[in-house]
This record gives C-alpha cells, structure tokens and sequence, in this order.
C-alpha cells in the first residue's frame, strides 16, 4: 500500500510525499516535516507509529487490519491526544455501505437472518477481513445485539481478488441484499489521501471513514 499511496500522492498537486518509513528506522525525523501521517504497516508497526504520533503530536490516518484488543486500546489512548482516523477499509463506497446496512438492520430488526460473505486474494491472512468484521460491527450496533453472535460469515480466498463484500439480510419470505466490489487497490489509497486532508487540523479524537465522507459524529 505505501507505493499506491506515493504514486497517488504524486497526482496530487496539493500533496508532497515527505518520506516513506521502515521499521528500522527513526520515525520522528520524518514527523517533523510532515502535516500528516498515513500508517499501512503492521500491527506491530502500528504500535511505533502511535508512539511517535503522540511524541509529536502528529496527526493520524491509520488502515492497519488485524489489531489486537490491546493494540485497539493503545489507538483509542492517542486519539485522545491527536486527530485519527482509524478504519478496517479506506473505500468511500464502503463507507456508504456501512451507513446503508446500519439503517436496514434498524429498521429491519433482528427477524431477518444475517450472512456477510468476502472474497479475497489468497495471500489475506485474516478471516473474516476486516471489513466484514466492521459491517458485522455496525449491524449489530443498530440491533442492539452487542455480541454480534446473529450474523454468519462466509470467506473465502481466490487468486487476486482485492476485495468483494456482500451483506445478506433474508426473512422467511424476503431476500435483501448489498454488495461492494473493488477493481483495484487504488480506491484504498484515494481514501487515505481524502482522509488526509480531511483529518489535518481536526481537534484529537477517533474519526472514521464515515466522519470523512458523511460527517458523522466524532465517537
């Protein structure tokens, strides 16, 4: 993902890379001359990066998947001190996505059934992807049902896929249904770059894709 982001960035006219770094180097160098900073590391790399952050207080994009409970905790602790934006996918059409099943499953409620079925590449190491967790998230928000136990997931792993999702809501008598498709891996580092923007001089806290493109609430 850095070289997506640094080839987009650079068709930007707005947007100067001022650096891409590696774990074994220091990070708060490179802070020091950025407005922002955008982490698609690893989760281990996602610790350093939230360190550094608060050292500097440097704005945040962060779309690592895969975080511990633990890690989550250190990420919620820094939006406390610094603007951040943290979300499982970066896309502006899962954003909307989230939104629209968030408000079926409110108005549906918990009669209709449930199944979330991803497609990824065979190289994903988590399953279900982050994203699927995320809508299973917010569809068990709007029940109510804090445990999320109602909802099924279905993976699966094919070549190189970049990403498919599909939310299934079904009544004894009644099928609806979402769906989401990603063509390439640029839509990910678009969403970052626009998340960029929008994060730099924004009071601390934890914002989500859905606060960059709908204007939600601050959580």
């Amino acid at each position: 993902m850095g070289q997506a982001i640094a080839a987009r960035m650079a068709e930007q006219p707005d947007m100067q890379l001022a650096g891409i770094w590696t774990r074994d180097a220091d990070l708060d160098p490179l802070l020091e001359g950025s407005d922002v900073l955008i982490d698609f590391s690893l989760p281990s790399g996602t610790e350093a990066v939230l360190d550094a952050v608060i050292r500097q207080q440097q704005p945040l994009v962060c779309g690592v998947s895969g975080l511990s409970e633990a890690q989550m905790q250190k990420l919620e602790l820094a939006a406390a001190e610094v603007p951040l934006v943290y979300d499982r996918n970066m896309s502006l059409g899962v954003a909307v996505l989230e939104r629209a099943v968030r408000d079926a499953a409110a108005a549906l409620g918990a009669d209709f059934k449930v199944v979330i079925a991803e497609t990824h590449h065979i190289h994903k190491k988590d399953a279900p992807s982050g994203t699927a967790l995320k809508l299973g998230e917010a569809i068990a928000s709007a029940r109510g049902d804090l445990d999320n136990g109602a909802i099924h997931y279905e993976v699966e792993r094919v070549g190189e896929v970049p990403g498919d999702h599909e939310v299934v809501f079904q009544s004894s008598n009644e099928r609806l249904s979402f769906a989401h498709s990603v063509t390439n891996r640029d839509v990910f580092a678009d969403g970052a770059l626009l998340a960029a923007r929008w994060v730099t001089g924004r009071k601390p806290g934890l914002y989500r894709m859905s606060d960059v493109l709908i204007g939600e609430e601050q959580r």
